[in-house]
C-alpha cells in the first residue's frame, strides 16, 4: 500500500464514512488472562465512543511507510490451509461472528505477543463500498464496481491514569482523583488484507508498530507468519556499513558526501510519489558508480551487500539519508549542514593535521551571541 491508499482507508473512520459492520475485543490481563470479551454491532456504540474508536484505527494506519507501517507478504507455504493467511481470510469471511475463530485469533495474539502488562486486542470488520473514478481522478461514488472488505487489528496497553488531585463539582471540593484504567494509543496493529491499486490483495498485509526500532520480530514471524524486516536504525546501519566495507582504506570525504548528495537527490526527485523511496541492491550499486567508486571496490559489492542486509533485503532511501541534515561528527565537535551546502565543509591539511574547514560567513552565532566578523582576534 502506499500513502494515498492508506489515506483513502484512513477517511472510513469518521462518521459519515463510517463502514465499520462489527466491533470485537479482548481485554487481557499481565498474566495472560482474559478479562473480558467485547462484541458489538460498531453502529450502535454511542458518538463519544465511536470517536475514541476511530482515534485508535486512524492510529493504527499512521506513521511512515517503511518505518512504522511496513508492507508484508504471505511467503507461500502461509497460505495453506493451515497458514496464517488462510486462517485471517477464513476471520474475514466469518464478519467476525464465529465465536471459535475469535477464541483462536485471541489465543494466538496472546501466545505470541510478550507484553507483561494489561492490553486491550481491537478487531473490526469493515466493508467498504469503493468509489469509482473518472478519467480526471474525481471519485464518482455511483460508480463503484467493487467491494473491499477487511479486518483491523489494533493492540493497545491499558494503564493506571496518573495519581492526582481533581475538582468535585457536586461537592464543589478539590480531592484525591480516582485512577482508571486507560486504553491507550496502539502499541501495534494490522490490516488485512492490503488495498492495493484500489483493489483487496490477500496475498498480503499492513503491519503497523508504534516504535520502528521495536517490530515484535517474534508476533511477525510466528503469529503474522512473515519475514521481519530491518528496522529503520538497522537500515540505516547496514548501509553505513557497506559503505564502509566497500571503500575500505578509500572511505573519503568527499566520496561519502558525494554518495549521500546523489542518494537525496533521487529521493528529492521522487518526493510526490506516494510510494516510498526503495533500493535494491542493483540500485545501490549504481549509486555508488555515479558516485564515483571505483570498479575494483565494486568486485566484492554483491558478497558484502548480502552480509550487511541479507540478500533479498531492500533498503528505504528515507531511512538511511536525512534530506534536510546532513551531520559531520568527530569525538568532541557535531556539525549539521544543510544537504544543499555541503560544500562549505571542506578537508584540508593545515600544520600537518587533517582539519575540517567551515568559512565563517554572515551571521555567526556562539550559544546565540552573534560574532562581529571584523572583531580582533585574540593574539
Amino acid at each position: 500500500m502506499n500513502k494515498k491508499e492508506i489515506s483513502e482507508i484512513k477517511k472510513q473512520f469518521t462518521p459519515s464514512n463510517c463502514a465499520i459492520t462489527r466491533l470485537c475485543g479482548c481485554y487481557v490481563d499481565g498474566e495472560k488472562n482474559k478479562k473480558a470479551l467485547i462484541k458489538e454491532a460498531f453502529l450502535s456504540l454511542s458518538e463519544e465512543e465511536m470517536h475514541k474508536y476511530f482515534d485508535i484505527f486512524r492510529k493504527t494506519l499512521s506513521g511512515t511507510l517503511g518505518k512504522n507501517l511496513l508492507n508484508m507478504e504471505f511467503p507461500l507455504d502461509q497460505e495453506t490451509e493451515d497458514g496464517t493467511q488462510a486462517f485471517l481470510l477464513r476471520l474475514r469471511n466469518s464478519k467476525l461472528k464465529d465465536d471459535d475463530l475469535l477464541e483462536e485469533f485471541y489465543d494466538r495474539i496472546i501466545q505470541h505477543y510478550d507484553y507483561g502488562e494489561n492490553y486491550y486486542i481491537i478487531l473490526i470488520h469493515t466493508v467498504y463500498d469503493i468509489p469509482g473514478k473518472s478519467s480526471d481522478n474525481l471519485e464518482m461514488f455511483d460508480a463503484s464496481d467493487e467491494v473491499y472488505e477487511h479486518i483491523l487489528c489494533s493492540i493497545c496497553p491499558v494503564n493506571l491514569s496518573k495519581a492526582g488531585l481533581c475538582y468535585n463539582a457536586e461537592s464543589n471540593t478539590i480531592e484525591d482523583r480516582i485512577r482508571d484504567w486507560i486504553v491507550e494509543m496502539p502499541d501495534l496493529g494490522f490490516l488485512f488484507p492490503v488495498f492495493n491499486d484500489r483493489s483487496a490483495d490477500i496475498h498480503s498485509l499492513l503491519y503497523y508498530t508504534k516504535n520502528p526500532e521495536q517490530l515484535h520480530a517474534s508476533f511477525v514471524d510466528e503469529f503474522l507468519g512473515c519475514t521481519a524486516p530491518l528496522t529503520a536504525g538497522s537500515q540505516k546501519d547496514s548501509f553505513n556499513s557497506l559503505v564502509e566495507e566497500t571503500l575500505g582504506e578509500d572511505c573519503a570525504y568527499d566520496t561519502v558526501i558525494s554518495i549521500h548528495e546523489k542518494l537525496n537527490e533521487w529521493v528529492e526527485s521522487q518526493k510526490d510519489s506516494p510510494d516510498p523511496v526503495i533500493l535494491t541492491k542493483s540500485e545501490v550499486k549504481r549509486l555508488f558508480e555515479e558516485s564515483g567508486v571505483q570498479d575494483e571496490k565494486l568486485e566484492s559489492f554483491d558478497r558484502q551487500y548480502e552480509l550487511a542486509t541479507g540478500e533479498q533485503s531492500s533498503l528505504v532511501a528515507a531511512n538511511i539519508t536525512n534530506t534536510r541534515r546532513m551531520e559531520i561528527k568527530t569525538p568532541d565537535v557535531v556539525i549539521h549542514v544543510n544537504p544543499e551546502r555541503a560544500e562549505l565543509v571542506e578537508t584540508r591539511t593545515i600544520d600537518g593535521r587533517r582539519c575540517l574547514v567551515i568559512p565563517m560567513e554572515d551571521n555567526v552565532e556562539i550559544n546565540g551571541i552573534r560574532i562581529t566578523e571584523n572583531a580582533p582576534s585574540p593574539e
